[in-house]
């Protein structure tokens, strides 16, 4: 008599989108990321990481009445929490403004690691919404990612802050791998120019603390276009609001790149608490 084998249980692939710098477009990017990936039929996820300047629910245009903070504290369930978006995707919304949040205490580690527990097995990927900069909530929240996309434009201090970003990963995470999407592109071919350049700074200058040299993965770019401008002040998606627009288009094929993609990631070490 043979014994069926089970199958391990089903588990998300989380991927934190981050920047060095603000204002790049990274939640315009993450979540119109999500909507594309959505529409490949995965059950996708988008928690705000942000946890001091959470800004998803303004591009989404929700109003959510309970958010992370009210399951950080026990006062809501975490399915309470989680809210369907335009799109066809699910959030977790943070709220904004709460200096509590601003660094990683042991308590907000804790909760934070514990709600992405509970989160895996339930959703094929999970998009953490980081913050901007290299603060210790931000390196925490990047640690839980399987993957990471830092997102840039073709500006001198948003290409100078995405270097140093990659460099801190690189030197306390580990990571030998990551995707790059420039956003706000002016012109063609603008994304592998800064590809090129910013992988030449890196293999000059960076090595991962397991030695192996740095490996950017482009996605693609996402030309400045009027569409985005409109779909921000309106507060759609622009996967949406106009859905044949070139800057559209490229995120559902950078979406696309990453759902094809794996990239290897060796263990990482895990910032500790301040």
């Amino acid at each position: 008599m043979t014994t069926a084998s089970k199958s391990p249980p089903r588990r998300a692939r989380i991927v934190a989108v981050t920047s060095g710098k603000g204002g790049v477009g990274k939640t315009f990017v993450t979540a119109n990321m999500a909507a594309a990936l959505a529409r490949r039929g995965l059950r996708v996820l988008v928690l705000d990481a942000d946890l001091g300047l959470a800004n998803l629910d303004v591009v989404l245009n929700l109003h959510p009445k309970i958010t992370l903070h009210d399951v950080f504290t026990g006062k809501a369930t975490l399915d309470e929490a989680i809210l369907s978006a335009p799109g066809n995707f699910s959030v977790l919304l943070a709220g904004s403004g709460l200096v509590e949040y601003s660094r990683l205490t042991p308590e907000v580690r804790d909760d934070l690691l514990a709600v992405v527990e509970q989160l895996k097995p339930r959703f094929d990927v999970i998009l953490l919404d980081t913050g901007a900069g290299i603060s210790d909530v931000v390196l925490y929240a990047v640690s839980l990612a399987d993957e990471v996309v830092v997102v840039a434009t073709p500006e001198p201090t948003s290409l100078t802050d995405a270097y140093a970003t990659i460099k801190v990963l690189a030197a306390q995470q580990g990571r030998d791998r990551l995707h790059l999407l420039v956003n706000q592109a002016s012109r063609i071919g603008e994304g592998r120019l800064v590809h090129h350049m910013l992988q030449q700074v890196v293999d000059r200058f960076v090595a991962s603390s397991s030695g192996e040299p740095v490996k950017l993965h482009l996605l693609g770019d996402v030309p400045l276009d009027a569409s985005v401008r409109e779909a921000v002040h309106r507060r759609q998606l622009l996967l949406e609001l106009q859905p044949g627009s070139p800057p559209a288009r490229s995120i559902l094929a950078a979406a696309a790149k990453l759902h094809d993609s794996r990239l290897r990631e060796p263990v990482r070490a895990v910032p500790a608490p301040v």
